[in-house]
């Protein structure tokens, strides 16, 4: 039977509006395909299979960063699912119904409206194809946090870091940046010590493949400018002060890969481990990286599937239950990944 496409088609999104001197309204609705912001002359129709909860979407639907550009608002920055639609006149010269395709960032639940809906409409240049070997449930495991984690480990290799050179210090290693990097760098043959302030993650952090544990407690104070080496690179996903000691225990020609700011967006910091050692800081963006880049990420993370126990790190939920996970995930609740099925009592 062919997809029911009519503008009327009714569907469940959650949206958020803007409220006056307040926090956004969140809140699971009925909406229809008319109310799809049309987006461009190159845009896609997908039915979309599966988002996820990442702490960019947390701060999203509780209002506390300015994150949404404009209202109302489908929350949630990447989907996955399958074309259904071109929208031009042409049709999309890279997809054609039934494809499978994801997309990440390039602001999603900013500007353009996300993927915590059972359809979208996304300009056609920003669709990847699902890589050979993933399927939606598996991509959305990763999401955007372990896409986010395959562009730090693809920073620290191009940065030289090698496993022969030491071990790699992933911090917030219980969330979905760090979990997914943890796993990703042990399959690639580094020893790796994950940094957590969860004690009850430690097991299963061994078990996804640190060789170490380290305490977020041990780098959260101040500490030396310039510290006894300890790492070849550094996966951090939190910033300010534990960033700045991890940064100061790096080894000589180590690379940090930085990419978020759960600790805070300053950095203690001063240039002694970078002229003295030659330490490279590397920013990772997630948002706007170009399509090559997303290409040779998505590759890793499909490579690295197969050897994954998804079940042991990914959990689903609903639409309805976005609230409550929103709050759990800023207050660090949350280990291992969260896959949001948007079709699931919905």
């Amino acid at each position: 039977m062919a997809e029911d496409t009519s503008p009327t088609r009714k569907f469940a999104a959650f949206m958020l509006r803007e409220q006056k001197d307040k926090p956004p309204q969140a809140a699971l609705e009925e909406i229809t395909l008319k109310d799809l912001p049309p987006e461009s002359s190159e845009s896609v129709l997908v039915r979309v299979a599966y988002s996820s909860l990442n702490y960019k979407d947390g701060l999203a639907i509780t209002g506390r960063a300015p994150i949404v550009r404009r209202f109302p608002m489908v929350a949630g920055i990447d989907l996955a699912g399958e074309v259904v639609q071109s929208d031009s006149d042409s049709g999309s010269a890279r997809f054609a119904p039934g494809d499978q395709v994801l997309v990440n960032g390039y602001g999603l639940s900013e500007r353009h409206w996300g993927g915590y809906a059972q359809f979208a409409r996304v300009p056609d240049r920003f669709l990847l194809k699902l890589p050979s070997g993933l399927d939606g449930f598996q991509a959305m495991a990763f999401g955007t946090a372990g896409y986010t984690a395959a562009l730090c480990v693809l920073a620290l290799e191009a940065g030289g870091v090698a496993p022969a050179q030491g071990p790699i210090l992933v911090t917030g290693a219980s969330g979905g940046v760090g979990s997914v990097a943890v796993q990703l760098l042990a399959q690639r043959g580094f020893a790796v010590t994950a940094c957590t302030g969860s004690p009850a993650a430690e097991t299963r952090l061994k078990k996804w493949g640190a060789q170490d544990i380290c305490a977020r407690a041990d780098l959260a104070e101040p500490g030396a400018p310039l510290a006894s080496e300890r790492w070849a690179g550094v996966v951090d996903s939190v910033g300010s002060q534990i960033l700045a000691n991890a940064i100061a225990q790096t080894r000589y020609g180590g690379t940090a890969a930085v990419c978020g700011l759960a600790a805070g967006s300053d950095l203690p910091l001063t240039v002694l481990p970078l002229i003295l050692r030659g330490v490279r800081i590397q920013g990772v963006d997630s948002v706007m990286a170009p399509m090559a880049v997303r290409e040779q990420a998505w590759a890793l993370l499909a490579e690295a599937a197969p050897k994954l126990a998804f079940d042991q790190f990914a959990v689903s939920h609903g639409l309805a239950e976005l609230p409550r996970l929103a709050e759990q995930i800023l207050a660090g609740e949350l280990v291992g990944r969260v896959v949001i099925d948007v079709n699931k009592d919905a």
